[in-house]
């Protein structure tokens, strides 16, 4: 069983036993599920359709984004810390209103 977590409640957002994390993110972006404070941290979402993903908070760390499509994703405050990315969506982040940084000491657990 696959299941996206919030990190913060504990409770399940979305979950499925057929489908990959990956799958499952996209399957809620399709279904405007919001991921709000989602723990995604470590999940490979690379080449993923997450344009327009509601991801304000998510835990993001060590997340494989490659390729991802991110075009009008809210990644607010989301915890982006040693994600993989390429060139392009670097840049897009840098350019992008959708995106808040905010520094976190060294031991948080998010």
């Amino acid at each position: 069983m696959t299941k996206i977590i919030n990190r913060i409640t504990q409770k399940i957002i979305i979950e499925d036993e057929n489908l990959s994390i990956k799958e499952l993110v996209e399957k809620a972006v399709k279904e405007k599920i919001s991921l709000c404070d989602a723990n995604l941290r470590g999940a490979d979402l690379e080449y993923a359709d997450l344009r327009y993903a509601d991801l304000e908070y998510a835990n993001l760390r060590d997340t494989n984004l490659n390729g991802t499509d991110l075009r009008g994703a809210d990644l607010r405050y989301a915890n982006l810390r040693d994600a993989k990315m390429n060139e392009d969506q670097l840049i897009y982040l840098a350019k992008s209103k959708n995106i808040e940084i905010i520094n976190k000491k060294e031991n948080d657990n998010t």
